[in-house]
């Protein structure tokens, strides 16, 4: 039985045939979705925007040591037992623990003159991923949302912003899609608390989006008269409550039935990689996860988050206690994922429309505490872009010998996402209307791009 839509004009009236109920029923019906992607879509008005480019975040929750990985300090009281290597690039220098990544320096450019004010956890992620502090009413979108909602495609049948094993216990608002509303909220995959990088726990299953499959025990006959009699429902409210919210709900189901049944689900599927392949990102779930990133943004989604977790907890990178022998064990773990990523997407061509961000919410004191361990410092640190079609190979910025500074080029959180969206076509100073009314930028107007390092 196919829905009406009475009250609604027929060209705002969706057709839903015979093959889209039947489509519905061969999946069940679930009334919410663990993801927080699948219950909460609404469909959105307009013409599919054209994806020019994607974007993958590398998240690295806790804050990564700048003075252990892209910005050593050799000699100096503050500089740590690592050795730094050279690089494919002449003058740039990596930890010696970075090999690999430092065979790709030609396509990194090292911002290493970061300089925040937010030195706490739930302050600093929300404004290194939304650009905007955490006051006032306002309900400011992440990146990935902004970007999907720049970039992304309703008629697509994957979501248009994916994020694997997040962990958003210190500000869950970072992380959703604020005043852009659900349409723009990620699909989530993985366990971002439990699952370490590196850990030997098993992450295929956290990996794995558990709402494609069919429930054991619902046969498709019985999902079929689900869905007939949750669509005579619905058609009763929708003809009683004309409007796009009703709309956009009964819309979302169908969205969702699209990825489950369509072949985009297969884009799930790490099991169609070659074991090389998987040996190569790292048989751990941030490695998996970065393979799981290509397999998506080569079929079109927009935005990608990937959250490396570690061994002493969901928050990898804070190390405040035994540094260095933590970074030690991250680096090889980042190391191998993060330089097969961009060579996969190298070989395939992908590389040059795929912008690689790898940052976490600040960086690590110079002054190493009596624990070997370094504290939060967002004064003076790094972070890395990648791809893109930038310009590699480039240091934006330096810091003083004793990395308690930055002596020249410093880079804001708004320079640096202004920098993203010109590399990915967007215009940061473009505006959106808030969930006050207000028109917020997507970056505010105050950013200077970083210039030097754009096509």
């Amino acid at each position: 039985m196919s829905p009406s839509f009475h009250g609604l004009a027929p060209s705002k009236r969706p057709h839903l045939t015979r093959r889209d109920l039947l489509r519905l029923g061969a999946v069940g019906f679930v009334g919410g979705s663990a993801s927080g992607w699948l219950g909460s879509l609404a469909a959105r008005a307009g013409t599919p925007s054209q994806r020019r480019t994607a974007c993958i975040l590398l998240w690295m929750p806790g804050g990564p040591s700048q003075l252990d990985t892209f910005d050593l300090k050799p000699g100096h009281d503050h500089g740590g037992p690592f050795r730094e290597i050279a690089t494919a690039v002449p003058g740039m220098r990596f930890s010696e623990y970075l090999p690999k990544l430092a065979q790709q320096a030609k396509n990194l450019v090292l911002i290493r003159g970061m300089s925040t004010k937010e030195g706490d956890h739930g302050r600093a992620l929300f404004i290194m991923r939304t650009g905007y502090l955490p006051e006032g009413p306002v309900e400011y979108p992440t990146l990935g949302a902004l970007v999907a909602n720049e970039l992304g495609s309703d008629s697509s049948d994957l979501p248009n912003f994916v994020s694997i094993a997040p962990y958003r216990a210190p500000n869950p608002s970072a992380f959703g899609p604020g005043f852009l509303g659900p349409t723009c909220a990620p699909l989530i995959i993985g366990d971002g608390g439990g699952i370490a990088a590196g850990s030997g726990k098993p992450y295929e299953e956290s990996l794995k989006v558990h709402e494609l499959a069919l429930p054991l025990n619902v046969t498709p006959a019985r999902s079929k008269a689900r869905v007939t009699l949750l669509s005579q429902y619905e058609n009763e409210f929708v003809r009683t409550h004309p409007g796009t919210g009703p709309l956009s709900h009964q819309m979302a189901y169908l969205r969702a039935v699209r990825l489950m049944r369509s072949s985009a689900a297969g884009a799930f599927n790490l099991d169609e990689e070659p074991s090389p392949l998987h040996d190569a990102y790292g048989r751990n779930q941030f490695g998996q996860g970065c393979l799981l990133a290509r397999r998506l943004v080569e079929r079109g989604v927009p935005f990608v988050e990937v959250t490396m977790g570690g061994q002493i907890g969901p928050l990898a990178w804070d190390t405040h206690y035994n540094n260095f022998e933590t970074v030690k064990e991250l680096s090889p773990v980042l190391d191998s994922a993060w330089a097969t990523l961009l060579n996969d997407l190298k070989v395939r061509g992908l590389l040059e429309s795929t912008l690689i961000v790898w940052m976490g919410e600040f960086g690590r004191s110079p002054k190493i505490t009596e624990g070997a361990g370094r504290d939060h410092y967002p004064k003076a640190w790094s972070t890395v872009l990648a791809g893109g079609g930038l310009h590699g190979g480039q240091i934006v910025g330096k810091t003083s010998a004793d990395g308690m500074s930055v002596v020249e080029r410093p880079v804001s959180v708004p320079d640096l996402l202004a920098t993203v969206c010109r590399a990915l076509g967007i215009d940061p100073l473009k505006q959106n209307v808030s969930n006050v009314g207000r028109p917020i930028r997507i970056v505010d107007k105050a950013a200077r791009p970083i210039e030097e390092i754009l096509s």
